[in-house]
């Protein structure tokens, strides 16, 4: 029984929760509410695990602060969709108190630790709802004190945790209405109790599987053959100049793996990015320092060097700089979407980057972030152009140095273009962001697709394989045909102030039919101009846009 754990035992916690998640990641994806084909809470939570296990697993340090960053970090990073985002901030308050404690710590600190990462992932929200993945977290957490005070071991206090975790789950559709008549419990909250499954898996015993081949495995080139530290795109001020990479051979009879460790901790104090890994064979070194030559030095006192290289970040840096500084400009605009006819509009809105994503692929905060950073301008104004997507869009701010990130939050593409439409490269950040969110209430969006599931919701018995029209709030229309359906949908969607009506059609649809289709819609609406655009968007066979 395991009345205590070290920082080994709960970075086997987090690679065993990952493995976990990612067995059970397509059940917890079938779990989606809507019956269509982008049902990816599973897929998102478990890219979020995943990045966090890659930033742990490229931390070599055993004390519990660094490793506990490494985990908060990792996960912020590789933030997906909302249930990724809120993951992300039960693991940082989780870590924030855990990363404190300097060798083990006890069911009564862990218990704290879930309190901690409730409190941080409700603050993450603007809006917490219940019913979700946060019941699931709160609930857990109110009762881990409690626990804690009766149960000494970590297995036992799982168990109870866990079976508390359970019930919160089994109220998830009685909080929310959504989920009772779709007949499911909170996909996100299914994909909590799988890594917390996990955690306690890892101590049990049971279930456990080797996942050190297939998680833990770090490339030699990701350790050497990229400097993409020495570009830094927000290029502020480099605290360390020079990158220094280099092989120890040839081990001195004297040298212990105990000495390779000592190394590590010598190259921390004189510098940052360090990476010293290895054995009595060959150890591999990377730091950046102001003071490579005591690198070197240090590592003779354990054998001999080989293929030492050292480069100026800051030489490097300057050139960068001195260029995007020539070029820069004021404000810029990122939209998410996906198709190739969407980023083609976009871009003839003279939108500065596009992130392919939306409806089965949600990006990363990280992934954000590093678009954003790209653009060369001090106010960006994202658009995630799917509500799955405006959380971790706001996430993404706390990944962006030097810049303003404005996110419009605009839930659709019909949304994101009348927001880009409103851009005026004359007016103030400001004043633009003003405009692009009222815009957004000008456009109501829909969007055709098909059921992957039998289920009754929103006061329609749904069969696999029925095409299906919704807004961003419910099904609004049903049919055996595409056409039919987009019909039905404009039918319950029309307001009599509507003047535009436009159609966005997917890969699986012809031109000729986008062009039939439009005429129809014409003919029955005469009072308002009616287009067609290709999208090129997978999985929604039509988008449509009423302004």
């Amino acid at each position: 029984m395991h009345k205590t754990i070290n920082s080994t035992e709960f970075r086997k916690m987090i690679l065993v929760g990952a493995k976990q998640l990612e067995l059970n990641r397509a059940k917890v994806d079938a779990l989606n509410v809507f019956p269509v084909p982008d049902g990816d809470t599973g897929t998102n939570m478990s890219l979020t695990m995943q990045s966090a296990v890659r930033e742990l697993t490229a931390c070599q340090s055993s004390a519990f602060s660094e490793v506990c960053n490494s985990v908060s970090r990792g996960a912020l990073k590789g933030a997906r969709g909302n249930s990724g985002v809120i993951l992300s901030q039960i693991l940082k308050g989780i870590c924030s108190v855990l990363g404190k404690c300097e060798k083990e710590v006890d069911v009564k600190t862990f218990a704290k630790a879930l309190e901690q990462g409730t409190k941080v992932a409700y603050g993450a929200v603007s809006v917490p709802k219940e019913g979700t993945i946060l019941t699931v977290v709160r609930m857990m957490s109110e009762i881990a004190p409690k626990v804690a005070g009766k149960k000494k071991n970590f297995e036992d206090f799982f168990k109870d945790v866990i079976a508390e975790g359970e019930r919160a789950l089994a109220l998830t559709p009685e909080m929310l209405p959504v989920l009772k008549k779709a007949g499911v419990v909170d996909s996100g909250g299914v994909g909590l109790m799988t890594i917390i499954k996990g955690f306690a898996c890892e101590l049990t015993g049971e279930e456990i599987v080797d996942t050190s081949a297939e998680m833990e495995t770090v490339e030699d080139e990701s350790l050497f053959g990229d400097n993409s530290n020495i570009i830094n795109m927000d290029l502020g001020e480099i605290q360390f100049a020079y990158c220094t990479e280099f092989f120890i051979i040839n081990m001195k009879k004297s040298t212990t793996l105990s000495a390779i460790d000592r190394l590590r901790e010598r190259l921390m104090t004189i510098g940052d990015s360090v990476i010293c890994i290895g054995d009595l064979e060959l150890v591999k070194v990377h730091v950046h320092t102001n003071q490579p030559g005591r690198a070197l030095t240090f590592a003779l006192e354990l054998g001999e060097l080989d293929r030492p290289k050292i480069e100026n970040m800051l030489e490097q840096n300057r050139q960068i700089k001195a260029k995007m500084e020539a070029e820069k400009k004021e404000m810029g605009m990122l939209a998410i979407c996906t198709g190739a006819g969407l980023s083609d509009i976009f871009r003839d809105l003279t939108v500065d980057r596009i992130i392919e994503g939306g409806q089965t692929m949600n990006p990363s905060a990280s992934d954000i972030a590093t678009a954003a950073q790209k653009i060369n301008a001090e106010h960006i104004f994202v658009f995630p152009n799917n509500k799955n997507i405006i959380l971790a869009a706001e996430q993404a701010k706390a990944l962006v140095e030097n810049k303003t990130i404005h996110v419009i939050p605009t839930k659709n593409v019909p949304q994101g273009f009348a927001a880009a439409l409103e851009f005026d490269p004359e007016a103030s950040a400001e004043e633009n962001k003003t405009n692009m969110i009222h815009a957004l209430d000008n456009v109501k969006a829909g969007q055709v697709t098909y059921a992957v599931r039998n289920t009754s919701l929103n006061g329609f018995s749904i069969k696999e394989g029925d095409i299906i029209g919704l807004d961003d709030k419910k099904i609004l229309a049903k049919s055996h045909s595409v056409e039919e359906t987009v019909m039905k949908l404009i039918g319950k969607m029309k307001e009599d102030f509507h003047q535009m009506i436009t159609l966005y059609y997917g890969e699986d649809v012809k031109e000729d039919e986008a062009e039939a289709l439009c005429a129809t819609i014409a003919e029955k609406y005469p009072d308002c101009d009616v287009d067609f655009h290709n999208g090129g968007q997978s999985v929604y066979y039509y988008i449509l846009s009423l302004e």
